[in-house]
Formats: structure tokens, sequence, C-alpha cells
């Protein structure tokens, strides 16, 4: 099962780390920053089991917090897996993340927006009581809510929006890093 956890934490963090990448000017993040760095992400194997990912904006809000050098704000949870385009998947164990939240103080919660049939069946009006909930579709909106520092600087063509797939008339080619890259991550030219 460990084995397992580390996969789905391992998938969360590519994704997060890919999106941050990808809308680094954005965020005001220097294009350069990552070419001279590497970043290592670790998750203790001691991880509780879980159905599928749901780290993802978590882990993409830290990245940007980090490099970055904003703060997240203050008592606020998030929950949701990413794509690489920044679309906000939904997830499982709503009602037990929520008061989970609640119960360490936390006053506001992001949730993918089409997890809020699960608040809304699940829990009663006094579990979510003097919480705000955000229910957001993608990491923009994540962030906007997270990091308003950040936020401040996305303009309406940043991080809302996916990045383009070539035309469909262009062939993509993927090249390969050089030997020696440090990530085996794969560039399209068309």
């Amino acid at each position: 099962m460990t084995g397992q956890i580390g996969q789905v934490m391992q998938e969360s963090m590519q994704a997060a780390l890919t999106w941050v990448r990808s809308n680094a000017t954005n965020l005001g993040i220097a294009e350069e920053f990552f070419a001279d760095h590497d970043i290592h992400m670790h998750v203790p194997a001691g991880a509780i089991p879980k159905d599928g990912p749901s780290a993802g904006v978590t882990m993409a809000t830290t990245l940007v917090s980090l490099l970055s050098g904003h703060h997240i704000r203050p008592l606020t949870a998030m929950t949701g897996e990413i794509t690489l385009s920044g679309n906000v998947l939904p997830v499982g164990g709503i009602k037990e993340k929520v008061l989970a939240a609640k119960r360490a103080g936390v006053t506001t919660i992001i949730l993918p927006a089409e997890n809020k049939m699960n608040v809304d069946e699940d829990l009663t009006p006094e579990q979510v009581e003097n919480l705000t909930i955000r229910y957001v579709k993608t990491i923009g909106e994540a962030l906007r809510v997270s990091l308003p520092a950040v936020a401040e600087s996305l303009t309406a063509k940043s991080a809302i929006s996916p990045p383009r797939a070539p035309k469909p008339e262009q062939t993509a080619i993927p090249v390969q890093e050089p030997a020696g890259a440090r990530d085996k991550v794969v560039t399209w030219h068309s």
C-alpha cells in the first residue's frame, strides 16, 4: 500500500510542479529559476492511505508561495487535484476533510467546485458554521483565495488560462532533454 501512496503523491507533486513551471512568468517567478535550481518535494511514507490523488492544489499553492515569497492566507485549508492545464478535479473524503479542518481552527476552506454537492448533502449547517468555503474550478481561482498578494499580479491571461496545445495542422515532435538533464522533461516543438 505504501508504494501506491507514494505513486499517487508523486503524481500530484509532478502535476503541481509542471503547472507552476509553465506559469512561472505570470506568477512573478523568474524564468531562469528553474534552469538554476532543483526542487525536491518529500512526503514521508507514513501518509494516510487514500483512494486517489488530492494534494495537487495544496502542492501547487505551496510551490507558488515558496517561489514568489508570498505567504498563504492564515487559517486556510485546501484540497483538490489539478490537471496540467490547471483545472481542479473533485476528490473524495470531503466531509472528513472539512470536519478535520474545522477542528484545527481553519476558517477558510478551498474545495473543488464539483465537490459542492458533497458539502450540501453530507454536512449539516452546524458543521459548516463559521467556515468560509470557496469552490474553485482552476488553480488560478485557488491562488486568488489563498495567496492574495500573488493574485494581484495575475492577469486575465495568466494562471487561469490553460497552455495552448499545438495547432491540429502542426505535428508535435517530442524532443528529449540532453543526457544528464536533471528532469526527464519532454518539450514540444512544432
